[in-house]
């Protein structure tokens, strides 16, 4: 057990390496290692990806997609994650692989990498909670007996309705958060069991050991001659899940010794993940029902349970569901579901908006002065505003299709955050042993680790951007913009816009991180606390000298709303006199400075 003491000095050694990497410590450091592992582990979260992405993987390559398609992916995913959680572990700040690109090969590739990063954590959020909102619609339709619909526009409502809830969430403290995750990991586990073990016991009849590992399917209109291409585009499924672990790097800066709890948890989550996803996905195909000839109901999977002409693909677990436990088993496994879901959703919109404080920080986003402010309890309000707006926005096209919609915005989340994660792992392969790792490093490994993290990332990059379907292949006889990937003309247009602007200004004047004056905003960060503390017990004080006045009825009451006021007038002008020291306008001043300094190398961490 830690002693004040022990934890004072971790505190005081994450401040002083966060000072030396250029930065003050803003926000508060209120996550202990489990915490920063249950924020990857969530945002992961299998009970969400596996779940409401398995009719892509079902209908591209069947069960071997589900099952060793899962392993082939986790293995690489585990790779990945192991080569940036070494450089998570020497340069541990929110910007994570912006700020790493950036000092390992300066602006140029700090701003790409940070472009690509929030492009994929603004799609990945979008893709949680649509996936979540789908989930939460048919749970709500199955308990007022259909009288709630689940057509693409009750999933829309509903997706617009948890986004709002996932933003008052993260308006709160920090500590709050850590709770929430905290809680969510320990569901995501235990729901797991429980939904195995009644995958087990319930139903009378399981599908076969061959069926499970060895059934193939092909839904896509592709010839069965190009199988392994098929097989290759079932692969998002378990790539969409396993993202998002970046996130115990952007939360570094909350969290007690950073240097090396930052590169534990992501590592850790995705082996834990990897492990409960395989047992999950397992159990679900094992519980596929049957036809009444006895044989394995592919059709109604990969449809959903929904109709040729009106599909619901994205039912898919649903339909498994209720056709082999009932509805009241169904009901109860969907609540275990969406409740990880919306946990998976908030830890998502906390991760993002952290990344886009940081990236603001340095001035690389337009209004960046807008999205650095924080609040009094050190949240970037503005950032995690702007992420959940941005998130709703991306899935508006889902009202037109929704199956295709939510494919492509797995696509986006999926390319955008792994072009990301290669970026700084070939920074890092080119650094050699130049690279000045922290107290969590892979040694001479990472000279097989990072090689083959980069390769993997390539392949699944360009297949995640190629047609899903053949209805989706412009020269096609059955071609159909419904099924069109518009996965290359969104990330395509977002590099044409980013980089554009960069060739055309930001390269005379972006320079990569800033230093801070971490002085004066730390201490401009104290005053306003103070401001804020002195405001609370002034209100407390004048409740008190009210609720007094009004119990003693002999007495005339009419000086408490005086004195009320009066505090409420000293209080509003110490609040005023210590805005104008605030975050921003700290920041501001120091960029001057920042500019000369902004050009250290990766010596300097």
């Amino acid at each position: 057990m830690s002693t004040p003491e022990k934890q004072q000095t971790t505190a005081d050694d994450d401040a002083a390496l966060l000072h030396k990497l250029g930065y003050a410590q803003v926000l508060y450091r209120e996550m202990g290692g489990f915490s920063n592992f249950a924020i990857s582990f969530t945002i992961i979260s299998i009970l969400a990806g596996c779940l409401t992405s398995y009719y892509i993987a079902f209908n591209s390559g069947g069960p071997v997609a589900l099952t060793w398609g899962w392993l082939l992916v986790g293995v690489f995913c585990v790779l990945v994650a192991m080569a940036m959680g070494e450089i998570a572990s020497a340069m541990p700040t929110a910007g994570a692989l912006y700020y790493w690109a950036s000092k390992l090969g300066g602006p140029a590739w700090g701003w790409f990498t940070g472009w690509f990063n929030l492009i994929g954590q603004i799609a990945v959020t979008a893709a949680i909670d649509y996936g979540a909102a789908t989930f939460t619609t048919a749970l709500v339709s199955l308990l007022t007996d259909g009288a709630v619909g689940t057509d693409t526009g009750a999933i829309f409502i509903t997706y617009t309705v948890i986004l709002a809830l996932h933003l008052g969430l993260n308006l709160a403290n920090v500590n709050i958060l850590s709770l929430l995750n905290t809680v969510s990991a320990w569901w995501h586990m235990a729901g797991v069991a429980v939904i195995v073990a009644i995958l087990i016991i319930v139903p009378e009849r399981h599908q076969s050991a061959a069926y499970v590992f060895g059934e193939t399917i092909n839904n896509t209109g592709f010839s069965d001659t190009a199988f392994w291409f098929v097989f290759g585009l079932g692969l998002l499924m378990s790539q969409y899940t396993i993202t998002g672990y970046d996130a115990s790097a952007h939360m570094s800066e909350e969290t007690r010794s950073a240097s090396r709890s930052a590169a534990v948890g992501m590592v850790m989550s995705v082996v834990a993940s990897v492990i409960f996803g395989f047992i999950l996905l397992v159990a679900v195909t094992y519980a596929i029902p049957f036809t009444p000839d006895g044989l394995p109901d592919n059709a109604n999977v990969a449809l959903g349970g929904g109709t040729p002409d009106a599909p619901t693909p994205g039912n898919a677990v649903v339909y498994i569901w209720t056709t082999s436990l009932g509805n009241v088993w169904a009901e109860f496994l969907l609540f275990i579901a969406v409740v990880a879901q919306f946990f998976c959703g908030t830890a998502s919109v906390t991760s993002a908006s952290r990344m886009m404080f940081a990236f603001s920080r340095d001035g690389a986003v337009p209004f960046s002065t807008l999205w650095r402010k924080v609040s009094t309890n050190r949240v970037p309000v503005n950032a995690v505003i702007a992420i959940a707006v941005l998130s709703w926005a991306l899935m508006i096209p889902t009202l037109a299709n929704g199956t295709v919609g939510y494919a492509v915005g797995t696509s986006i989340a999926v390319i955008g955050l792994y072009i990301a994660f290669a970026l700084p792992i070939i920074l890092r392969i080119k650094a050699g042993d130049s690279f000045e790792g922290g107290s969590w490093s892979l040694g001479w490994h990472y000279k097989w680790i990072a090689p083959l993290s980069v390769l993997w990332i390539g392949v699944v990059c360009i297949l995640f951007l190629l047609p899903a379907y053949e209805a989706g292949v412009p020269w096609s006889p059955n071609f159909t913009w419904l099924s069109v990937n518009y996965a290359p003309l969104t990330v395509g247009g977002a590099l044409i816009l980013f980089g554009g602007w960069y060739f055309l200004s930001a390269k005379n004047w972006f320079t990569g991180p800033v230093r801070e004056d971490t002085a004066s905003i730390e201490e401009a960060l104290e005053k306003e606390a103070e401001a804020s503390l002195v405001s609370s017990s002034a209100g407390a004080a004048s409740a008190a000298a009210v609720s007094s006045s009004q119990a003693d009825t002999s007495t005339p009451a009419t000086e408490a709303p005086k004195a009320e006021e009066s505090a409420a007038e000293t209080t509003d002008s110490t609040s005023d006199s210590s805005a104008t020291s605030d975050t921003t306008s700290s920041s501001d001043s120091s960029g001057s400075s920042g500019s000369s300094d902004s050009g250290s190398s990766s010596a300097s961490t």
